[in-house]
C-alpha cells in the first residue's frame, strides 16, 4: 500500500526559495587562508603605493585631506586603526582631533561592504568632483586610484575567480589555476572601470572650453548661454557614467571572473544590471553588509584574543621586560620590533577578510543579478581550457591500440600471444 503523501518528509530547498543565501557562502570563501592572504597583501600594497605617491609628489595635506588621512602612516590603516590589541581595548586616538582624521578607532568605519568600497572609490571621487584642489593634488588622486585599480585587478581578481568557481561549479580552483587566470585577465579587469572614468573626463573637456569662453564675459556668456542645453546633456550623460562607475565597478570583477569576457562585457553588464535591477542589488548589498559585518566581528575578536593571549602568556614569564625593552634601544629595541612586526602581521590578515569577503560577496550578487536580468542559471561559469583539462589525465593507446589513460597500461587487457 502506498504510504500517503502527507506522511513523507521533503526536504526544502532553501537555496532555490531563497537564491540570495549563496551570499552566506562568501564568509566561508573570506576566512580561507587565500582569502585571508591576497586581501591582506592587496591592501598592503595600496597604502604603501599612495604613501610612495603622496611622498613624491609631496602634496599639501591641507589641500587633500583625503591623502592625509588615508596616507601619513600606511601601517595604522592596515592594523592598529582596525584591529584592537585585545578584546574591548580603545586605541588611544581620538577621532576628533587625530591627524589620522575621523572615522579611525578600533575598528573602521562602515563593514565588510562599505569600507573597501569607500576606500578604493575614494580616490574617484576627490579627484573628479572636488576641482578646487591644486592642479598637483588632483594629479596624485588619479594616480592613487589608478595603483589602487591596478594592484585589485589581479589580487581581487585571484579571489573573484576562486569565489566564482566555488559559488557555481562548487569546484576549488587551485591556486596556480587561479593565479594564471588573474594575470591573464589583468587587463580587462583594470580596463572596465578605467574605461567610464575616461568618457566623462572627455565629455568634459568641451564643457571646460565654454567655460573657459564664459570666463570672457559679455559675448562669451552670450554663447555660453547658447550653447548651454548641450552642455547639459554632456552633463546628464557624464552623471549616469558616474553613477554607473561608483555603484557598477565592483560587478566588473565577477563578470570577468565569472564569464571570462573582455572589458566592454564587463562593462555593458554592471551598467545593465545596476540600472535594471537596482533594488535588487540594494537587497543584496544589505544582506551581504549584515553577513559580513557578524563575519568581522567574528574575525576581528578571534585575531585580537590570537594577540592578546600571546602577550598575556608572555608576561607570565617576562613580566614588564616587554614593555621596557621597546624604548631600550640596540638588540632588545630590535626584538621588540620584531614581536611588534608579528603582531601586526596577525591584525593585517584580519584587515584581509575586509577585503576578500568584499570581493567574494560581489562575485556572489553578480551571479544573483545575472540570474535576475538574464536568466542564466547560477551553476553556468566560464571554464578556462586549462582549468578543464589540467587535472584528466593524458589518454594514449595500449600495445593493442585501445585507448587508455597514460600510467594505466599496466592494467589493460593483452593479446593472447601477449598472455603465452
Amino acid at each position: 500500500m502506498m504510504e500517503p503523501d502527507g506522511d513523507k518528509i521533503r526536504a526544502v530547498a532553501w537555496l532555490e526559495l531563497f537564491p540570495w543565501l549563496r551570499i552566506a557562502r562568501a564568509f566561508r570563501l573570506a576566512v580561507s587562508a587565500r582569502g585571508l592572504v591576497f586581501g591582506a597583501v592587496g591592501i598592503l600594497l595600496t597604502v604603501l603605493g599612495w604613501a610612495l605617491i603622496g611622498g613624491v609628489l609631496k602634496t599639501d595635506a591641507q589641500a587633500t585631506k583625503w591623502l592625509n588621512n588615508y596616507v601619513v602612516d600606511p601601517w595604522f590603516l592596515v592594523t592598529d586603526a582596525f584591529v584592537p590589541d585585545w578584546p574591548g581595548e580603545i586605541v588611544d586616538v581620538d577621532p576628533e582631533s587625530s591627524e589620522y582624521g575621523p572615522g579611525f578607532g578600533t575598528k573602521p568605519k562602515g563593514g565588510p561592504i562599505t569600507t573597501p568600497w569607500m576606500v578604493l572609490t575614494r580616490p574617484a571621487i576627490e579627484g573628479i568632483l572636488y576641482t578646487s584642489q591644486p592642479l598637483r593634488a588632483v594629479a596624485s588622486i588619479f594616480l592613487c586610484g589608478l595603483w589602487a585599480a591596478a594592484v585589485w585587478a589581479f589580487f581581487g581578481a585571484v579571489i573573484c575567480r576562486t569565489a566564482a568557481m566555488q559559488l557555481t561549479a562548487e569546484e576549488k580552483l587551485g591556486l596556480g589555476a587561479a593565479v594564471r587566470f588573474a594575470a591573464r585577465k589583468w587587463p580587462a579587469h583594470l580596463a572596465a572601470p578605467m574605461m567610464p572614468i575616461g568618457g566623462i573626463i572627455l565629455l568634459a573637456i568641451p564643457v571646460i572650453i565654454l567655460g573657459w569662453i564664459i570666463r570672457a564675459g559679455g559675448f562669451g556668456v552670450l554663447l555660453g548661454g547658447i550653447f548651454w542645453p548641450l552642455a547639459l546633456v554632456a552633463g546628464f550623460v557624464m552623471a549616469l557614467l558616474m553613477l554607473g562607475v561608483l555603484f557598477g565597478w565592483p560587478l566588473m570583477w565577477g563578470a570577468v571572473s565569472s564569464e571570462g569576457s573582455d572589458s566592454f562585457d564587463a562593462l555593458s553588464r554592471a551598467y545593465a544590471y545596476l540600472f535594471q535591477r537596482p533594488l535588487h542589488y540594494l537587497f543584496y548589498a544589505a544582506v551581504a553588509g549584515v553577513i559580513g559585518l557578524l563575519g568581522w566581528w567574528l574575525v576581528s575578536l578571534f585575531a585580537s584574543g590570537v594577540v592578546w593571549m600571546t602577550y598575556w602568556a608572555a608576561g607570565w614569564g617576562c613580566g614588564g621586560a616587554l614593555a621596557t625593552a621597546a624604548d631600550a634601544g640596540g638588540m632588545s629595541g630590535f626584538g621588540a620590533g620584531l614581536i611588534g612586526f608579528f603582531a601586526g602581521c596577525v591584525k593585517l590578515l584580519a584587515v584581509g577578510y575586509l577585503f576578500s569577503y568584499f570581493w567574494a560577496a560581489s562575485t556572489a550578487i553578480y551571479l544573483l543579478l545575472r540570474r535576475n536580468v538574464d536568466a542564466t542559471d547560477l551553476n553556468e561559469v566560464y571554464l578556462d581550457t586549462e582549468e578543464e583539462t589540467g587535472d584528466l589525465p593524458v589518454i594514449g593507446e595500449d600495445s593493442a591500440g585501445a585507448p587508455v589513460a597514460e600510467g594505466d597500461e599496466a592494467d589493460s587487457p593483452k593479446k593472447p600471444e601477449e598472455q603465452n
